[in-house]
């Protein structure tokens, strides 16, 4: 009997063996490829949007030929499929890879620039859309590394083609991140928090002077400091206010909160 049990497990470790993952049907399919061919299709299936069977054939590339430049270019063109499958951190892990492996490759422009995009926090899901949530109310850790992402592109590349497009976002992420801040000091200001209302305003002059909000940010410090019993202060920040904005409609009225609302704001202005 126990031979016989011992002929059955011995069975069964055979047929284990034989249903590991070189039974995988592309495996199979794809065994006697070239690297040429095993590209083609992957890059066919990317631009077919199957993002998934792209990634299974990308993979299995790098397997078989993990040396030379289709194996490096099966990396890149992963990452994106990655990205375009919204696998956003497996997208940035594996550009991270090429990153380590390929320091001084010749397309480390697009590698910035890729990353950079993957890191632009620009929520053009449909749930997003439905939603219409206000870009600068997001959490924006992922827009302050976008921003790095795009400097060090434009520093390193200063003549690359990705440069423009970057300039572009970046001009967005400021002021999406200039709106964060504002987003933050009118929540205070709804809720009495006027001393942290304007640090928050105060970071707007100070930092993102080149946004929409600078302003407003002034309006809110000279209803703050009303409120606040500081006249002398509101004083001053209405000074401020009038030297740079003489039409500012604030000087004749109060500042109140034009957003307040919903917590989704307003993500259709940003498009």
């Amino acid at each position: 009997m126990k031979k016989w049990f011992l002929l059955g497990l011995f069975a069964l470790l055979l047929s284990a063996c034989a249903t590991d993952g070189t039974q995988d049907p592309d495996a199979q399919i794809t065994q006697d490829w070239s690297v040429e061919k095993l590209y083609t299709e992957a890059h066919s299936e990317l631009n077919s949007r199957n993002y998934t069977r792209a990634v299974k054939l990308y993979n299995l590339l790098q397997s078989r030929f993990p040396y030379g430049r289709f194996a490096q270019q099966a990396q890149l063109d992963k990452a994106y499929a990655y990205y375009l499958d919204s696998e956003k951190e497996l997208s940035l892990a594996t550009i991270k890879q090429f990153e380590k492996d390929y320091p001084n490759h010749p397309d480390m422009p697009y590698v910035l620039y890729l990353k950079g995009i993957v890191l632009f926090n620009e929520d053009q899901s449909v749930l997003g859309k439905l939603s219409s949530q206000d870009w600068a109310e997001r959490d924006p850790s992922a827009n302050r590394d976008a921003y790095i992402a795009f400097s060090e592109l434009i520093r390193r590349y200063p003549d690359s083609q990705y440069v423009a497009d970057a300039t572009e976002r970046m001009t967005k992420i400021v002021e999406a991140l200039g709106g964060h801040e504002m987003y933050v000091a009118r929540y205070y200001m709804e809720r009495g928090a006027y001393l942290a209302a304007i640090k928050r305003a105060q970071n707007i002059i100070k930092g993102f002077q080149n946004t929409s909000y600078v302003e407003e940010a002034l309006a809110i410090m000279i209803s703050a400091y009303q409120k606040m019993n500081q006249p002398q202060l509101a004083a001053d920040s209405r000074r401020v206010l009038e030297a740079n904005y003489p039409n500012s409609r604030y000087l004749n009225k109060d500042w109140e909160n034009a957003n307040s609302g919903p917590w989704w704001g307003f993500w259709s202005k940003q498009k």
